[in-house]
């Protein structure tokens, strides 16, 4: 049986790589339901973009291959650094504090699970 696997993609997530790699390492390996139940009640705010991603993840499996949502689990998930903006704010005495403003591009491989046999 070939191993067939379905992927989504957000880019340009307004949020620093570091923060969602906390909420993507909770998730990875799950069944792709469970995973959305968990985001649905984590309170971190890029628990909703990668919730919206895996359930668009979903959504192509089930629609584009016929794929079952209950046979799917999260085999790849990673979130990696975007462009960042950067700009400078004035302070005190002639001085600037810089300030970086961080992106992210979520990507999510969904696989389907081999059927076990009883």
């Amino acid at each position: 049986m070939e191993d067939f696997e379905v992927r989504a993609q957000s880019r340009y997530v307004w949020q620093s790589p570091r923060k969602i790699r906390l909420v993507t390492d909770r998730v990875r390996g799950m069944e792709a339901v469970e995973a959305l139940g968990v985001l649905k009640l984590m309170p971190q705010r890029a628990a909703t973009s990668v919730h919206k991603l895996i359930k668009s993840a979903v959504a192509n499996a089930e629609n584009n291959y016929g794929m079952a949502a209950e046979d799917l689990y999260v085999a790849h998930i990673s979130a990696d650094g975007g462009p960042i903006r950067r700009w400078r704010r004035f302070g005190a005495r002639g001085r600037f504090k810089p300030i970086q403003k961080r992106s992210s591009h979520i990507t999510v491989i969904l696989r389907e699970r081999a059927p076990t046999d009883f």
